[in-house]
């Protein structure tokens, strides 16, 4: 499975804004001006993503198909969402809604 940072190393600079946006929104535990995102976190709800998409999808011929094509959305879904003002990470948003 693709990782953000090939996602990032590949990309396209727009999907480049995209990714840094998304790891923007994984801030560190210890809030200081000049420290990085919680990159660990970003990955770790990215690759959820992917599993989510896959999930969902519908099969394909290949599994690596099926994966490819989790991970083109789930880049996708970046691109939609890093350009809306205060938009949070779907994984963050969904752990922290309380159960029903």
């Amino acid at each position: 499975m693709i990782s953000l940072h090939e996602v990032f190393e590949q990309g396209t600079d727009a999907v480049k804004a995209a990714v840094l946006a998304f790891g923007t929104r994984h801030p560190p535990e210890a809030a200081r001006p000049d420290a990085e995102p919680d990159w660990k976190q970003a990955e770790r709800h990215f690759t959820y993503l992917i599993e989510t998409i896959m999930g969902t999808a519908a099969p394909r011929p290949s599994a690596a198909a099926t994966v490819r094509r989790a991970e083109n959305e789930a880049i996708d879904l970046l691109l939609a969402f890093h350009t809306l003002p205060n938009y949070r990470c779907p994984i963050c948003v969904k752990r922290q809604r309380p159960p029903l």
